[in-house]
C-alpha cells in the first residue's frame, strides 16, 4: 500500500510494517481496506490483525479530516495489546474554515472584463481546466494571453511566471511580443511591470515517453525552484493518438486500455500539481467530427433518437432470406413427387428454422440488454451535457467531439469550448445565412464565442453557439493584435 502514506502522513506504519507489507504484496490498498470487510480479508489472505489496522487507518482519517470522536473509557478488563495507541488531535475542527478557502481563491484573467465575468473570475489556480475547440478556434491565443496575464500582480494575475510544453509546434514569441506591445492593459503599465518573456519557460515534446519524463522529473523542479504560477499543455491528445494509433498488428482493446491507464495518470499528476503548488494547469485539447450512432436519426443538426423497436425481438427483425421463410409449409417442388417412395407414403414436413435471436446493442455486450435500450443511455444522448456540442437542437451547426473520450473527460475540473463559423457578405453567419435557393457567396471571416461547459469557477454557459447575455449563453470574441476581446453585440441573439 504505497498510497498509504500519501494519504495520512502521519500514520505510524512501523507499529504494523510486517502487516502493511503483506497485504501491499497481495495487492490491497487503503480504499480497498477502508471499503472491504475486514473478516473477509483476513479469510482470503490468512493474516491476523486486519481489523486492528483497518479501525486505526479510520481512525486517524477522521482525526486528519477534524470530525474524530473522543476515544472511549478503556475498561480494566481489557487484554493487554502490543499496539500503542494512535496519536489523536486535541481538538476535532475542520482543516480550513469558509474564510480561509476564499482567501486562497486565486484566478488569472483572460485581460478582458467580459470574458472573465463569465468565468467567474478567470482560471482559477489548484484546478486542472481544459481549453478545447477546433482548428482556428483560438485555442492558442487564449493560451498566449494566460501566459502573459499571470504574471502581472493581482487581481489580473498571480504575480508568478508561467510554464509552456507544447508537443505540436514552438512557443510563438513573435506573437507574445506583438500582444505585449498592443494590449492597452501593458501599455498602461510602466516598461519594467509589464509581462516579460523571460519569465515564461517553454519546451517542446515529440512523444509520449519525453512528455511523462518532462512531467513527472522536470516540471516540479521547475515549478519550486521558479515558483511557476501557470502550467500549460498544448495540446494533450497530441502524443496520444500518434503512441496508441490502432493498428492491424495490436490488438484495439488493449490498446485503448493502455492509453486509459495513461490518461489517468496523467490526470493524477497534474491535479497534485495544481494542489501541492497551487497553481493553474490549463490543457488544450482537439476535437473530432460526431457522427450518428446506433439509434439515432442522422441529419445536418444535432441528432435525436429514432423510435424504439418494438419489444418483440421477432416481429422488428427482418430475416436474411425472406423468400424461404415465407413459404407455406405444403408448397414443395415439382421434382419432389418422383423421390416419394412407391407406398404412397409421405414424408414428414421439413423442420421450420429456428426463431432469429434478438439482436445486441453494439455499445452494450451484456446478452441480456436487447435492442430496445432506452434512449437516455445512449452515449449520443448523455454526451452533450459532458462536450459543449449538441445541447441546442435549434441551431444546425457541424457536432464535434472532445478528444480522448469521457475517460479524459473525468479527470479535469473544467472544460472551455471555442466554436466558430464563417461569416459570408450579405448572408450572415453560416447557420442562418444560407437562404432557399441562393448560393452561401463569398466568405468575409469568422465568428467566435466562449463557452464553459463545466467547472469549479464558473456556472455553465447556457445552450447554444451564439451569445445570450439574459439567459448566460456563450460570449462572443474576437482575436485581434492586443489578444482576445469580447465582441458587443449590442443585442442578444438566440
Amino acid at each position: 500500500m504505497t498510497d498509504l502514506l500519501r494519504v495520512l502522513p502521519d500514520f505510524p506504519v512501523k507499529q504494523f510494517a510486517g502487516l502493511v507489507s503483506a497485504l501491499e504484496s497481495r495487492g490491497y490498498t487503503t480504499a480497498d481496506l477502508l471499503t472491504l470487510d475486514p473478516a473477509e480479508i483476513e479469510t482470503r489472505t490468512k493474516l491476523p490483525n486486519v481489523k486492528r489496522l483497518c479501525d486505526a487507518i479510520l481512525d486517524a482519517l477522521h482525526s486528519d479530516l477534524g470530525v474524530a470522536n473522543p476515544p472511549p473509557p478503556q475498561q480494566q478488563n481489557d487484554a493487554p495489546s502490543n499496539f500503542e495507541p494512535l496519536p489523536r488531535h486535541p481538538s476535532s475542527r475542520l482543516k480550513h474554515t469558509a474564510s480561509e478557502l476564499a482567501e486562497q481563491w486565486q484566478t488569472i484573467s483572460t485581460l478582458d472584463p467580459l470574458l472573465d465575468l463569465a468565468l467567474g473570475g478567470g482560471i482559477p489556480t489548484g484546478h486542472v481546466t481544459e481549453v478545447t475547440g477546433e482548428s482556428g478556434a483560438g485555442k492558442t491565443q487564449f493560451l498566449l494571453t494566460l501566459l502573459l496575464a499571470v504574471q502581472l500582480p493581482p487581481p489580473h494575475g498571480l504575480g508568478r511566471p508561467a510554464l509552456y510544453i507544447s508537443t505540436e509546434s514552438p512557443l510563438s514569441t513573435r506573437r507574445l511580443s506583438q500582444i505585449i506591445s498592443t494590449n492597452p492593459l501593458f501599455a498602461s503599465l510602466p516598461h519594467y511591470s509589464r509581462p516579460s518573456l523571460d519569465n515564461i519557460v517553454s519546451t517542446t515534446t515529440p512523444d509520449l515517453e519525453s512528455q511523462d519524463h518532462i512531467l513527472t522529473f522536470q516540471a516540479p523542479v521547475e515549478i519550486e525552484r521558479r515558483g511557476i504560477g501557470l502550467l500549460i499543455l498544448d495540446s494533450v491528445a497530441a502524443n496520444y493518438r500518434a503512441e496508441f494509433e490502432r493498428s492491424a498488428n495490436s490488438g484495439i482493446s488493449s490498446n485503448m486500455g493502455a492509453r486509459t491507464n495513461e490518461l489517468i495518470k496523467l490526470g493524477m499528476h497534474l491535479k497534485d500539481l495544481a494542489e501541492k503548488y497551487n497553481l493553474a494547469v490549463v490543457i488544450s485539447n482537439q476535437v473530432a467530427d460526431r457522427f450518428s450512432g446506433f439509434g439515432v436519426v442522422p441529419g445536418n443538426g444535432p441528432k435525436t433518437p429514432a423510435p424504439l423497436p418494438p419489444r418483440n425481438p421477432t416481429s422488428s427483425l427482418k430475416a436474411p432470406f425472406p423468400h424461404v421463410l415465407g413459404m407455406q409449409q405444403s408448397q414443395e417442388s415439382p421434382l419432389a413427387s418422383r423421390s416419394r417412395p412407391l407406398g404412397g407414403e409421405q414424408q414428414p414436413p421439413p423442420v421450420p428454422p429456428p426463431p432469429p435471436q434478438p439482436q445486441l446493442h453494439p455499445e452494450f455486450p451484456d446478452p441480456e440488454v436487447e435492442i430496445n435500450a432506452h434512449p437516455a443511455l445512449l452515449s449520443d444522448h448523455q454526451q452533450k451535457w459532458f462536450t459543449g456540442w449538441g445541447d441546442n437542437p435549434g441551431l444546425d451547426y457541424p457536432l464535434k467531439t472532445p478528444s480522448l473520450g469521457l475517460v479524459w473527460s473525468t479527470q479535469i475540473s473544467g472544460r472551455i469550448a471555442l466554436f466558430r463559423r464563417p461569416v459570408n457578405y450579405g448572408y450572415g453567419d453560416h447557420a442562418a445565412g444560407q437562404r432557399e435557393g441562393e448560393g452561401m457567396g463569398a466568405m468575409k471571416g469568422w465568428k467566435r464565442w466562449m463557452k464553459v461547459v463545466w467547472g469549479v469557477h464558473a456556472p455553465p454557459s447556457g445552450a447554444g453557439g451564439r451569445s445570450s447575455k439574459k439567459k448566460g449563453g456563450p460570449v462572443e470574441f474576437e482575436v485581434w493584435m492586443g489578444g482576445l476581446r469580447a465582441v458587443n453585440t449590442g443585442e442578444d441573439q438566440e
